[in-house]
């Protein structure tokens, strides 16, 4: 197996059938659309705190987690790979939703701080440090509530994405599962570009 690359794809989100189609559990309905595309399926493995898929392609050994740890406890799942896999957190991507990015909209950075996502925000502190890849998916702001002027967060990120947010989705995910496909130790910069720079409307 050693002379595998391996890719470690972490989506965050929260386990549980009422949350499967929620805005914040855009992590886990990608990883679930990319196991699906190489027929894999997943398994609960409790010592990575995490449902696991993997399958090998074009001599890639893809290594996909869903943690089950709800998502303002993520950490303990990043924390349980790591360790279990013996992987450096570079290794790591973590793909999650972003209220600040518009739908239709990937940002890909290599460091940053959580920007108030609670996912983020317990891989921070269970790694100690902001330096892991992520790319966040935007998934619009929430609309303002006229009664007391402030953003419904709550309800946004847990409501459910509409038919059309998920054709907007599907395109979405087309890319990043082209680009994910592509990435290797050498083009990283050149990856990362191609999500950010990402368009809808160029399709």
């Amino acid at each position: 197996m050693s002379n595998y690359q391996e890719k470690f794809i972490i989506g965050l989100g929260n386990p549980g059938k009422k949350y499967d189609n929620n805005r914040h559990n855009i992590g886990f309905l990608f990883l679930q659309e990319f196991a699906k595309n190489h027929s894999s399926s997943f398994v609960l493995k409790n010592k990575l705190k995490s449902n696991y898929a993997e399958f090998i392609s074009e001599g890639v050994i893809y290594r996909l987690f869903m943690p089950t740890t709800y998502m303002n406890n993520s950490g303990e799942a990043i924390r349980a790979i790591i360790d279990w896999f013996k992987i450096d957190k570079d290794k790591l991507i973590i793909v999650v939703d972003d209220i600040d990015i518009p739908l239709g909209k990937i940002r890909v950075r290599k460091k940053g701080s959580s920007g108030g996502h609670n996912g983020l925000k317990s891989i921070i502190n269970h790694l100690n440090s902001k330096e892991f890849l992520r790319i966040r998916i935007g998934i619009g702001s929430p609309p303002i509530i006229e009664k007391d002027k402030k953003y419904n967060t709550i309800s946004h990120v847990l409501g459910n994405f509409s038919k059309s947010e998920k054709l907007i989705l599907n395109k979405i995910f087309c890319q990043m599962i082209e680009s994910l496909q592509k990435l290797n130790d050498h083009n990283e910069n050149s990856i990362i570009c191609e999500l950010n720079s990402f368009n809808i409307n160029d399709l």
